[in-house]
């Protein structure tokens, strides 16, 4: 029978989700109550509401709109107690989706005022990882990302951060923000610190630009998985290229919606990188503002693509391959993924 399986107990891996977009609505409410913080109205009444707010970051302004509301859920993560309850509400709701695995994604300079430098935010955050991990029982590690829209020395010192911490949880290096912004090139030998070091590539590229953001994503950065993707569909070599090489998209489809990069879930071409033979990670990106979690990514793919179960539970797969989880988790994984499947 097709589409009766619950899809929150289907196991799976969540490998694109940013730090400050994982937080729950009621507790940015709550935290801005307690520091007496402005948010915009937009926000609250997004966050009251239940639904995203209306934007539109195709063009710049949009973005900006987007990027003044995550900054203002950010300034409200004061404390490390502030760091510690964001990570483990995350790790729960992650569990509550059926993920077994997370990779939490962060750029460590934008808590560092408020924590007491650099390599103290980071330490934070990499020991409220370890307790929520312990606590909960999801595996999760670390992405760090550098910001396109700063210096590309910012991210050759996040990326000597990043590999100096690499025992401590961090598996990844990333770069986010507005991908029209900053070439990639221009970050190439960030990359390849982190890469020296050990470090997998995961760049953001083609969201809010086209097929070539994802080819630089390849061909200067060397990307291990991509973020997002989506607009590599637009090209069909591309698209071989990345099934040949095994590159797997972190395709975040009610992000891409609520962002206006396409207008309705069905328009996400899904079925076009599946059918390509392109891995994909379904992940949720900023849930405090687009209003989904992880579970809802597969639900899209099941209503407004027909994926079957059978198909689903390799999206699962993919994503747990694409992992830096141990063999032991991965494994673990892969037999949860056969038995949903089975049961």
């Amino acid at each position: 029978m097709e589409h009766v399986r619950d899809l929150s107990e289907l196991p799976k891996a969540h490998l694109h989700l940013h730090f400050t977009g994982s937080m729950r609505p009621g507790t940015l409410l709550e935290l801005a109550d307690k520091y007496g913080v402005r948010l915009p109205e937009a926000l609250t009444d997004a966050l009251v509401s239940g639904e995203p707010p209306k934007l539109r970051a195709t063009d710049e302004r949009g973005w900006f709109r987007f990027q003044r509301l995550y900054d203002a859920a950010r300034s409200c993560l004061r404390t490390p107690e502030d760091i510690r309850r964001l990570v483990r509400e995350a790790a729960e709701e992650d569990l509550r989706d059926g993920s077994g695995w997370l990779e939490i994604q962060v750029d460590p300079t934008s808590y560092a005022p408020r924590l007491g430098g650099l390599i103290p935010a980071l330490e934070i955050i990499l020991d409220a990882v370890e307790t929520a991990s312990r606590d909960t029982g999801l595996g999760m590690r670390v992405l760090i990302a550098a910001n396109r829209m700063k210096h590309p020395l910012d991210a050759r010192t996040l990326a000597r951060l990043a590999v100096r911490y690499r025992d401590r949880g961090v598996v990844g290096f990333g770069l986010s923000n507005d991908e029209r912004r900053g070439m990639a090139r221009d970050f190439d030998r960030a990359f390849a610190i982190a890469r020296a070091g050990g470090l997998f590539a995961a760049p953001h590229g083609g969201e809010l630009t086209g097929p070539a953001s994802v080819r630089d994503c390849l061909d200067d950065l060397h990307a291990h998985r991509v973020g997002h993707g989506v607009r590599a569909a637009e090209d069909p070599a591309l698209l071989r290229r990345l099934a040949e090489q095994g590159v797997t998209c972190e395709v975040c489809p009610a992000s891409n919606v609520a962002l206006g990069v396409y207008d309705k879930p069905e328009d996400v071409p899904l079925r076009t990188l599946y059918e390509a033979g392109v891995p994909m990670a379904l992940g949720a990106d900023d849930p405090l503002l687009f209003g989904s979690r992880l579970a809802a990514q597969y639900e899209i793919a099941r209503r407004h693509h027909g994926f079957t179960d059978a198909e689903l539970a390799e999206l699962a797969r993919q994503s747990i391959r694409a992992s830096a989880a141990p063999e032991g988790v991965r494994e673990k994984l892969l037999a949860g993924v056969d038995d949903w499947l089975a049961g």
